[in-house]
């Protein structure tokens, strides 16, 4: 199928990693397969982790490993003055208002260990649902009402559908956060609805995520969302078998390039941890061996 545009969304809150490097060759590769142009998007409404260095880093990594985009900031002065997602707050309050008006939004003032405590799996079960919390209450997160939910429909990029319903992880997620900010969920769909994104790839992890952001779609009235074609592809993980991720301090792309590793010698390291067969040596070599298993 064709697409019209599909995004990069790093988060300015740690030095990009190889998992990263994974999912944007990743998309770069299936953007050229199915003609679509690429966005710079961004997401840096995490304020507490957020730093220059961090937002220098992206676009390093991007010039790196040689990753043009058709859309978005051309540098971090250009995303601070005209891309930061805090120039879209007002549209991110219109969702939420309207969320409001249509009464499926309530207060919630739990802990994340008062949460564990009510339940060992650490999933939030509407404590507060009935419990009337102002919504102007100091430290109050808005959840959105699930209990009513339909089947959620999610097609693949192949134009599959698969209908579903929402995972235990994602019930009564949060839509504001308890310091006033939008949570991701909220400003990743406003975002990706006010670009046009059609053409979604992200890891596996975040499956439940899309399945929540095209519900929040159906709440607010949009059924643009449900258009869009995902691809969450497997998470990259070391040769111990963990996760890479910034919160486990896997090793950045920073490092390797200032301790003299080339470009070619990332694209072999990630064959190594793909388990590719064949050497990847290049971007061409990478974009043979993941797409022939799409």
């Amino acid at each position: 199928m064709n697409y019209k545009l599909t995004r990069i969304a790093p988060t300015p809150s740690g030095f990009l990693h190889l998992g990263n490097v994974f999912s944007f060759l990743l998309t770069k590769a299936l953007a050229e397969k199915a003609g679509a142009k690429i966005l710079l998007r961004i997401d840096d409404l995490d304020r507490e982790r957020f730093r220059m260095e961090y937002l220098v880093d992206i676009f390093e990594t991007l010039d790196f490993l040689e990753i043009p985009y058709h859309l978005g900031p051309k540098n971090p002065e250009d995303f601070l003055v005209n891309w930061t997602q805090l120039n879209r707050m007002d549209l991110y309050n219109k969702a939420l208002d309207k969320l409001w008006e249509r009464n499926l939004l309530f207060s919630c003032t739990c802990s994340r260990k008062k949460i564990s405590q009510m339940d060992s799996s650490g999933y939030y079960l509407g404590h507060c649902l009935d419990r009337n919390i102002p919504k102007n209450r100091k430290e109050a997160a808005w959840r959105i009402n699930t209990l009513q939910e339909e089947l959620i429909s999610i097609r693949d990029l192949k134009g599959n559908k698969t209908e579903t319903i929402l995972a235990e992880n994602v019930a009564f997620f949060t839509v504001r956060k308890k310091d006033g900010m939008p949570s991701y969920q909220l400003s990743s769909l406003i975002d990706d609805l006010e670009f046009g994104v059609d053409m979604i790839v992200r890891g596996k992890d975040l499956y439940t995520s899309s399945l929540a952001q095209i519900f929040l779609a159906h709440s607010i009235g949009n059924q643009n969302f449900e258009k869009i074609g995902f691809h969450h592809h497997p998470l990259l993980k070391s040769e111990e078998g963990k996760k890479l991720s910034k919160s486990e301090g896997a090793t950045s792309i920073r490092f390797w390039r200032e301790n003299g590793k080339n470009l070619s010698e990332m694209f072999t390291m990630i064959g190594k941890l793909i388990g590719s067969p064949d050497p990847i040596e290049s971007y061409e070599d990478f974009k043979k061996v993941v797409l022939s298993t799409i």
